[in-house]
């Protein structure tokens, strides 16, 4: 596949208190007909991460920003919690006439490792608009197989005999700044409670990687697809690709991810945390760039 950038149309807003920089992890929902809200996430003065969206009109190989939230629909959690120094927008997923949002909670760590990452989940009952979290405990808890504290950044498929998820889980600490962690699965029956046995999906190819970062899968004719982020700390984030036919097994093929760094601009030194959806028949791909999505959020279009 081959992917054709079209720009960058996410972009920091200093009049918004929670957006003074960043649009990081954009994560899309469908509206109704062309109207779509994306979910990002802004850092404020702090550099706290907030989420809010953006109001666009998807059409024809298009994306029309119409309008930035005033305020975020979720804000950092109380003092002491896993999300306490911010939260970042991952997934969603249409449940029961409800919005099951799945998110980043950010937490400082501890004196030996810089930070705390883990899923949480918020819901909403007004189709989007608002949402409340589920419990201001995270998603997952720690166990044997999974002992760190970075199980986060799901992908989820509500399907008819069970939910799937594929997360981002810590694989261990060379030093204090330094994670690596991977790409794992579980299951579940009701989307809030998972059978996790520490299943890695993708691992890292080669001695230089230490991330694999933010999945994002589709299904199509009955095969999953997988866009994730891999970094090389010596030459930053690219986006990589895998195929599966059971969701758990998966196939590898970085060079068929279709799409790479541009030669100048924004994306120039980093391409990461693809969110790949399709509308009309056509298949859009939102991503950050440079520095972790500091400088906003562009899109694609499979050619």
């Amino acid at each position: 596949m081959v992917w054709i950038k079209k720009g960058r149309i996410i972009l920091p807003q200093k009049d918004l208190w929670w957006m003074q920089s960043h649009a990081m992890l954009p994560t899309v929902d469908h509206v109704k007909e062309d109207l779509f809200r994306i979910y990002i996430s802004g850092r404020d003065n702090v550099n706290r991460s907030q989420i809010g969206y953006v109001l666009a009109q998807i059409n024809d190989g298009h994306i029309n920003i119409l309008e930035y939230s005033k305020d975020p629909i979720l804000t950092i959690g109380e003092r002491g919690c896993f999300d306490d120094n911010g939260v970042t927008p991952s997934w969603i997923v249409d449940n029961n006439n409800k919005k099951y949002l799945y998110y980043i909670g950010w937490n400082s760590g501890t004196t030996t490792i810089r930070m705390s990452l883990i899923a949480g989940l918020a819901i909403s009952k007004d189709k989007g608009k608002t949402f409340t979290r589920n419990s201001r405990a995270p998603l997952f808890d720690r166990t044997d197989k999974e002992p760190f504290t970075i199980m986060t950044a799901p992908s989820v498929i509500k399907e008819t005999d069970c939910w799937k998820i594929w997360y981002v889980s810590c694989d261990g600490w060379a030093d204090k700044n330094l994670p690596k962690y991977n790409i794992k699965y579980a299951d579940s029956q009701d989307g809030l409670h998972w059978k996790r046995e520490g299943h890695i999906c993708i691992d890292f190819q080669s001695e230089n990687e230490t991330a694999l970062a933010r999945p994002c899968v589709l299904k199509e004719n009955e095969k999953y697809k997988m866009w994730f982020s891999y970094k090389d700390p010596a030459i930053g984030y690219r986006i990589g690709y895998a195929e599966s036919f059971n969701g758990k097994d998966w196939e590898r093929d970085d060079s068929n991810a279709g799409i790479d760094v541009s030669k100048e601009g924004w994306d120039n030194e980093m391409i990461e945390y693809a969110f790949v959806f399709v509308h009309k028949g056509i298949k859009y791909m939102l991503y950050n760039g440079n520095n972790y999505g500091a400088n906003g959020a562009g899109y694609a279009v499979e050619e």
